[in-house]
């Protein structure tokens, strides 16, 4: 990122929070839940203090919040609603509805444990409740990633009409402050334009249509497929519109990656001894752990930005340089593994050379995750010779 560009020290909820003002979606709809209340409630502030002029709709639960925005995007219009973890779980009827009915809403869910027992603190257990819902999936890492995911978002969203969401750690990205950029309204109307929905595929009055109307058997496999194939499809224009952010923000790629793009990041060795695979914030104690170690020639790093559509093609690439693969997540598929273990593993079935992957469960309801469980991942994954299921590493 240039020098140029205006840092401030900010929350990372209010970070969100300043750059969805900047987008000027014209419904918000939200229900507070811990830890994304910051991320509305400034919203709510700005518009009562005259800073912002969306509606902004007061709802009573999480499952009320996302109908509201659902039946507001039905009528052509941008909107915008956030949630984490119980609220996401009570709002999963309508986020089936929202990506069956083909309709570009943008939420941001703060990843949170899920109960029980109750928990408030970070993994990623709640969205991966929803990863088969049709909706596109990014993670950022830090604060300027948030930010710059969220612009993207409506673009992506109304140029595959698909919902887009992104994944913030709780806490350690909502409550954590960082230096950050955020863009002007000028610039971000520059990049995104007008929202401009299709006649015919909105709520109007004066061209009336019917929209997520009954489907028999005879249509509803056809209308399913579409949705997937339009899923996996839409993996070009993240890739497009993540230049064209790069582009028009002028942001830059470190020259130490060797592939940079909306789907993926890999920084490393062309041929690296391991591979760790991780999503999240979590990337940033990976790095801190490498550069500690001195291990940039020996370990590559493998960042998932959207996990779904799933990257596959991406993915195979990066992986097939090595034999040694640790796969590093906050989430667990209960009575199997870890779900980003399951998809990589699914990639290597074909592959002729045998591969040694492992799946590392950390973190889980916040457990902190150190430099030293890293390395011990790390120094696990070279003497491990074959799966042995899912690692628990605790400490």
């Amino acid at each position: 990122m240039p020098r140029t560009k205006p840092l401030q020290i900010l929350e990372g909820s209010r970070a969100i929070a300043l750059t969805v003002k900047n987008i000027a979606p014209a419904v918000i709809s939200a229900y507070p839940i811990t830890p994304q209340t910051h991320i509305v409630e400034d919203l709510a502030k700005f518009k009562a203090n005259g800073e912002a002029d969306y509606e902004y709709v007061r709802a009573e639960s999480e499952f009320a919040a996302a109908s509201i925005v659902l039946g507001a995007s039905a009528t052509g219009v941008r909107t915008y609603s956030a949630t984490s973890s119980q609220g996401l779980l009570l709002m999963t009827e309508v986020l089936f509805n929202i990506a069956g009915l083909r309709l570009p809403i943008v939420m941001t869910c703060a990843n949170r444990a899920l109960s029980a027992p109750i928990n408030i603190w970070n993994d990623h257990q709640d969205v991966m409740v929803i990863r088969d819902s049709g909706w596109i999936l990014l993670f950022a890492e830090n604060h300027q990633e948030a930010i710059g995911q969220h612009i993207m978002a409506y673009k992506i969203a109304e140029a595959t009409k698909l919902p887009v969401m992104i994944n913030v750690d709780g806490y350690i990205i909502t409550h954590s402050y960082e230096p950050a950029w955020i863009p002007d309204k000028k610039t971000i109307r520059k990049y995104l334009g007008e929202y401009q929905p299709t006649s015919g595929e909105y709520l109007d009055p004066d061209n009336p249509v019917t929209i997520g109307a009954f489907a028999t058997p005879n249509d509803y496999m056809e209308i399913r497929q579409e949705l997937h194939e339009d899923l996996v499809a839409s993996q070009k224009i993240i890739d497009k519109e993540y230049f064209n952010y790069q582009k028009i923000f002028e942001t830059k790629t470190k020259k130490s990656q060797i592939e940079d793009n909306g789907l993926i990041e890999y920084v490393g060795p062309k041929n690296p001894q391991v591979i760790l695979v991780a999503m999240g914030s979590i990337l940033g104690t990976i790095r801190a752990t490498i550069k500690a170690n001195k291990l940039e020639n020996k370990i590559g790093i493998l960042k998932i930005k959207t996990y779904r559509p799933f990257p596959k093609e991406a993915i195979a690439e990066i992986i097939f340089k090595t034999k040694n693969i640790a796969v590093i997540e906050k989430a667990l598929s209960l009575g199997q593994e870890g779900p980003l273990t399951l998809d990589i593993k699914a990639l290597l079935l074909n592959r002729t050379t045998k591969t040694n992957i492992q799946n590392y469960i950390v973190g889980l309801g916040g457990r902190d995750i150190t430099t030293g469980m890293i390395k011990k991942i790390i120094n696990d994954i070279i003497k491990t010779k074959q799966n042995l299921g899912s690692k628990f590493v605790n400490k």
